[in-house]
């Protein structure tokens, strides 16, 4: 007699099948619902982002433990970028020929090791190495698991950002959950830090054992695209969201020690704001893809690419907690367009999903990284508050290269956000 159930966990219906015979052992299928897929799509690239914004959150930790000068700790960012950038167009040219669903869960696990290695690797060389592992795990995951959100999402700008999303939140999640256990127990705590990349793994295997379907039909519409793919606009975009890196990188890795020098002399001080800087990225996610909806992706990238400038020279030079604000609102700005960055990439090489996701979720975002020592030499050599203000210049010219991209898509009627947030949920 067959046996079934079914019950919902964190608003995602589940159902056990079977049959009461000797020997049966129960099984845990998701049952059809719309809505699953891009839910455990942002849970599961919320546990991998989580990494990149861990390393930010190590760097007060690194210097107070192992004594590391500015130039040493941004090696780290460097490390956790530079493998990322060079193999990442690299997965994303293997998951345009070959189905590899299950590099998502390998990649994401990968990158867990990755960063919980740090606690045993006390000399710096093996330290660099093991945060490029994990830098390699990060690399992996995304082409992958961006191509399967546009076969979920359909590219709908609202659906995407919120895949978009789960990875934002991971970097909120960073500095909230890590700085409080490095505070307690240490860089020696370091491999605690793999438990998000197992809860990762868990909740993505569901999503795999359905994939086969979706991945078949988005090989038949790749298969009748008749547009040619741009590569002109998208080389275009790939630099500005290259520029949008640097900007955010810098400002993320120097940031926690410039509050700690001008707010409060300690480390929490600095944790607190790099959770202000994820979270209200993660808001600003959410915020484009509403906002793109409404007014087209071109406009919102424009408009928050300059107010991303107003907001950088906010924190340079606002003295006092008040900087926290201006951290917010460059959050926001920088992030506003980072989910149609990737819907942009996708449309101008329709040919070539997986390449144009792992140049624009992937390659163009962590090859800013490459340019932290840099900015870690020019921060020695003159001060935190100097290399901030350099950083202004840097969305000012994505602004003026937005202007000479053409969007691909039609722009949508105008609407209210009442009217989008009731139209295009996620579902």
């Amino acid at each position: 007699m067959a046996a079934t159930g079914a019950w919902r966990i964190f608003d995602i219906d589940w159902q056990i099948i079977g049959s009461r015979q000797p020997g049966w052992r129960p099984k845990l299928e998701l049952m059809t619902d719309r809505r699953t897929p891009t839910v455990l799509l942002a849970v599961g690239h919320g546990s991998v982002d989580i990494y990149q914004g861990i390393v930010p959150v190590m760097v007060p930790f690194l210097v107070a433990e192992r004594h590391y000068d500015y130039l040493a700790v941004t090696g780290f960012v460097l490390a956790a970028n530079v493998l990322n950038s060079l193999v990442q167009p690299l997965f994303g040219l293997l998951n345009d020929r070959w189905e590899m669903r299950w590099l998502i869960p390998a990649s994401t696990l990968l990158a867990g090791i990755g960063v919980a290695l740090v606690g045993f690797a006390q000399w710096y060389p093996l330290s660099l190495a093991v945060i490029a592992l994990s830098g390699v795990g990060v690399a992996a995951y995304h082409p992958a698991a961006a191509r399967m959100a546009r076969s979920v999402t359909g590219g709908d700008h609202v659906r995407m950002s919120w895949f978009s999303l789960g990875g934002n939140i991971g970097f909120a999640l960073a500095p909230a959950l890590v700085t409080p256990l490095l505070a307690f127990g240490g860089l020696a705590a370091a491999p605690v830090l793999v438990l998000p990349a197992l809860v990762g793994t868990l909740v993505t295997l569901p999503l795999l054992g359905r994939r086969a379907a979706a991945e078949r039909r988005a090989a038949s519409a790749k298969a009748r695209v008749t547009a040619g793919d741009n590569w002109p606009e998208f080389g275009v975009l790939t630099l500005i969201i290259v520029l949008r890196s640097m900007a955010y990188l810098g400002l993320s890795t120097f940031l926690a020690l410039f509050v700690f020098q001008r707010v409060g002399n300690s480390p929490l001080v600095g944790g607190i704001a790099l959770f202000v800087l994820y979270a209200s990225g993660a808001v600003g996610t959410w915020l484009g893809g509403k906002l793109a909806a409404r007014f087209g992706r071109l406009p919102v990238m424009r408009v928050s690419y300059a107010v991303s400038a107003l907001a950088l020279a906010g924190v340079a030079f606002v003295p006092g907690p008040a900087l926290l604000a201006f951290v917010a609102l460059a959050a926001l700005s920088s992030y506003a367009p980072f989910s149609l960055h990737i819907t942009l990439g996708q449309d101008y090489l329709p040919s070539r999903i997986g390449t144009a996701s792992g140049v624009t979720l992937g390659l163009a975002v962590s090859v800013g990284g490459m340019f932290a020592p840099a900015l870690g030499a020019l921060a020695g050599a003159t001060s935190l508050q100097t290399t901030l203000a350099c950083l202004i210049v840097l969305p000012v010219l994505g602004a003026l290269l937005a202007l000479r991209l053409r969007d691909p898509r039609p722009r949508p009627p105008i609407q209210s956000l009442q009217q989008v947030g009731s139209v295009n949920t996620v579902d």
